[in-house]
């Protein structure tokens, strides 16, 4: 049994212009020790999904099953999850700064979290408080514990943030765009932290990012998400050697090279979809290259494709064109282009 598992996650929320389906049919599984990166544009679901699983959407309308250790969150009360939260599963956000209290020493925030689920008495939370600051890579942990948020810099809060998560060794971290807000040397130093800690403490991670290259660079898996809906979902050496599905292929397209290799950037163009209503089409459909009649009927459901075990794609396309999508969209989008 997998360590977390997700199946068929619907998330709405109800607003005064109508309802926003923010997550239609999200379904994944992480192993112990595994990272998976959830990947897609702004707005795409990413961060939603995962805060819903965690009771951390008020107001919203959530069907579906998320199976942690075969127990699952959604149907938890609000003390239950209380009660997992930071024990069993960790969050680090985006902006540290907003995450953190701005009064209070950031050792006795990273103290809060052992104290409140009572495992240990006060002077040994804050000498684990100590003792995870040097882990995380802080200089002079024994004086910085006494030290304030707006007194580190970025990377050095979002390190704090991660010391935090590990606190109380979860099962799982879920780690939502963590290093947008930094630099790339700062970036390379975080994931480096994370890798490492994961391999000391065998804890699952979920990566929320908008950067594939981040995710190539860490994940053992990556599910690929638009519009609400999983796009694309695979190993992560068949979504970047072998993609299918052509957004997919879109964000692939659109990453700039660092080798030297000269040439435009291939943006997707056009926009998401409004999710104030039920989309009953390939959601993709407006902006894809290779949008065919059969694209229009319905919005196509995840199905194996290409060689590898995992490989899935909600794609209409045959299943043997892993590989193939890149350069037919290529010629599609140069052909739209000069007309």
């Amino acid at each position: 049994m997998s360590l977390l598992e997700v199946r068929d996650l619907r998330v709405s929320f109800d607003t005064d212009d109508g309802t926003v389906y923010a997550v239609q049919g999200m379904s994944f599984s992480v192993e112990a020790g595994q990272t998976l990166g959830i990947v897609g544009e702004s707005g795409s679901g990413k961060s939603v999904s995962t805060q819903a699983i965690m009771g951390l959407t008020p107001g919203a309308t959530i069907t579906g099953e998320a199976l942690l250790d075969g127990a699952n969150l959604l149907t938890m009360s609000e003390g239950q999850l209380q009660s997992i939260r930071g024990s069993k599963v960790s969050l680090i956000f985006q902006d540290p700064l907003t995450s953190l209290h701005p009064l209070y020493r950031v050792g006795s925030q990273i103290a809060e979290a052992m104290l409140v689920h009572g495992h240990v008495a006060k002077a040994e939370a804050r000498a684990r408080a100590v003792e995870l600051l040097g882990q995380v890579g802080i200089p002079e942990p024994a004086k910085r514990v006494r030290d304030y948020p707006h007194q580190f810099s970025g990377g050095m809060r979002q390190r704090v943030m991660i010391a935090m998560a590990l606190a109380l060794e979860p099962k799982l971290i879920i780690a939502d765009e963590p290093t947008t807000a930094l630099d790339v040397t700062v970036q390379a130093q975080i994931l480096e932290l994370l890798a490492r800690m994961q391999r000391d403490y065998q804890t699952a991670v979920i990566l929320i990012t908008h950067d594939l290259g981040v995710v190539a660079d860490v994940a053992d898996e990556v599910v690929i998400m638009y519009a609400g809906r999983p796009m694309e979902r695979a190993g992560v050496e068949a979504a970047f050697v072998e993609p299918h599905h052509p957004y997919t292929q879109g964000l692939l397209q659109s990453i700039p090279s660092y080798s030297g290799r000269t040439g435009k950037l291939r943006p997707i163009r056009g926009y998401p979809p409004s999710l104030m209503h039920q989309i009953d089409e390939c959601p993709f459909a407006s902006r894809c290259p290779l949008v065919h009649d059969e694209c229009r009927v319905a919005p196509p459901p995840l199905k194996p494709v290409g060689t590898r075990p995992g490989h899935l794609s909600a794609c209409v396309l045959p299943s043997d064109r892993v590989g193939l999508v890149a350069a037919e969209a290529s010629q599609a989008a140069a052909g739209a282009a000069e007309r």
